[in-house]
Parts: C-alpha cells; structure tokens; sequence
C-alpha cells in the first residue's frame, strides 16, 4: 500500500470554544476521513452525543484537515490514533467533554473511540481500530467504520517509522479533509 502526498493546506491549529452540549436528538450521523491512504467511512454512535457532536463540530470547524495520524500500534492494541493538530500526542482543542457509553464497551476492529488522558478528558484526538483489541472500557466508543478498514489494516502492515510497536506510521498517514454530515 502506498500513501500519497497530502492535499494542499495547512493545519490551522486553533482552540475552539466548546460546542453544545449533544447532537440534534433522534438525528443519525455519518463522517468520512478522506486520508492520504485512502477514504475511511464511518456511522456516528447516537450513544454518544456529546462526542459525536464535538467531532461533528470540529469537523466542520476544519479542525482536523491537514493533520497528520501520529500513532500506530501493532501489538497488543491495534489501533491508529490520530486528530491533533500538533502531532506529538498532546494537542487539543482548547476544552475537554466526559466520557459517554463506556458501559460494557469493547473495541472490535472497526471501532472508533476517543483517547483521553484519563477520566473525562477527552478533546479531539480519537483512535480507528484495524483488528480486535483489548482495552479497558475507559475510551468513549462514538463509531463504526462502514468503508475503508483496509486502507487502515494496509497502514498498519507498514508498521512504525522505527520498527517498534508503536510510534509513528512508517508511510505518513494524513486527514485531507474530514466532514460530517446527518444521514
């Protein structure tokens, strides 16, 4: 699998205010990351509105566009974490929401879930997971890849820059561009 060259642009970096406090009630949500390795498709959790309104909202801020998915891990946890805009693993958007729909969660391949630093912590950056993982219930679960799981499994079988099981992507994995839209 070979990456192409990210889409023109700039990272625009900034903070936002929070945005409101959950999505329209009974409305169903979609996103797509369109990468330098390809489209991924993904169905919104309405169990999750909090998180998926904040993600709707940074996507359609542009919050996302031009950053770069700054790690991998291919052991033990199977995930590709991106959303910061800084790219070293600690950027944000300048506020934080609470965990939602940790009840009995799992992390099968196909899910997307948000990192955090702990307890209600969680600002932009979120995971896409390419093969079943075992992690604690501790990350909000706000999705579902519908398309493009190969594109991360592809990504993943590059492993990390250094070999190591976890750092950054060996091809750099870009978001051009990431909407969200109601279905």
């Amino acid at each position: 699998a070979q990456c192409n060259a990210p889409a023109e642009g700039a990272v625009t970096a900034r903070t936002s205010p929070a945005p409101g406090p959950a999505t329209e009630p009974g409305a169903s949500y979609a996103a797509t990351l369109d990468t330098t390795c390809g489209a991924i498709q993904i169905d919104l959790d309405p169990a999750a509105p909090q998180t998926v309104n904040s993600f709707a909202f940074l996507s359609n801020e542009q919050y996302f566009n031009h950053t770069k998915c700054h790690r991998i891990t291919t052991d033990g946890i199977y995930v590709l974490q991106c959303g910061d805009p800084t790219a070293t693993g600690t950027g944000g958007p300048g506020y934080q929401i609470p965990d939602e729909n940790l009840a009995g969660a799992t992390y099968p391949a196909g899910t997307v879930a948000m990192a955090n630093a702990g307890p209600n912590t969680n600002g932009s950056q979120f995971f896409l997971v390419y093969r079943d993982s075992q992690l604690p219930p501790n990350y909000t679960p706000f999705g579902r890849i519908t398309g493009g799981l190969d594109v991360l499994q592809s990504v993943a079988a590059l492993g990390t820059r250094d070999g190591g099981p976890d750092g950054a992507p060996r091809d750099d994995v870009v978001l051009n561009k990431v909407e969200t839209f109601k279905k």
